[in-house]
């Protein structure tokens, strides 16, 4: 008997790992290269990755609603730069703000603003700096806002929408 992914029948572990992630990997190229070509067919996601994505539409549809109300410009939703993307790009009087939006079911793990740890200002640095040099914004105020939607609520109520302006200094 030979352990797993030593070489052995196709069906044991290495082989299966490797399977896996280029399976994976073909499926994000085809729905890529789908998406370029202008079609939308679902490619069978999982179902708690799209619970979760349609969570973060859902809290992203929030945010681009409340930041209206507030008298923002809605300039881009999910912006793709760098392999990557830009939940909002707004603009505040003269200011441009990129927006990240954090979404939860609830706070019984924590607030959904703690999720944005110092990997993820970096990151979102490194978006909002590539998105202004593409757009030539090099001469524009810059600010990077947090918006936290949080949909449980008591009896069924609204959304609880929170906007942290300038929610941390670039750490780039």
């Amino acid at each position: 008997m030979q352990a797993a992914g030593s070489g052995g029948s196709m069906g044991t572990g290495l082989h299966n790992t490797r399977l896996h992630q280029w399976y994976g990997w073909c499926r994000r190229w085809a729905g890529r290269t789908l998406s370029l070509m202008g079609v939308t067919a679902p490619m069978d996601a999982e179902p708690e990755a799209d619970w979760r994505g349609e969570l973060g539409r859902r809290g992203e549809d929030e945010a681009a609603a409340y930041l209206r109300q507030q008298g923002y410009r809605i300039v881009a939703r999910r912006a793709r730069v760098l392999r990557g993307d830009i939940d909002i790009i707004a603009v505040d009087g003269r200011t441009v703000v990129f927006v990240e939006v954090r979404s939860r079911s609830d706070t019984s793990h924590g607030h959904p603003a703690e999720t944005v740890g110092y990997r993820k200002q970096r990151r979102i640095a490194e978006l909002a700096t590539a998105y202004i040099r593409r757009h030539r914004l090099q001469d524009c105020p810059v600010r990077i806002d947090v918006v936290t939607v949080t949909f449980a609520t008591a009896a069924g109520g609204p959304p609880v929408v929170e906007h942290f302006r300038n929610a941390f200094d670039s750490p780039i």
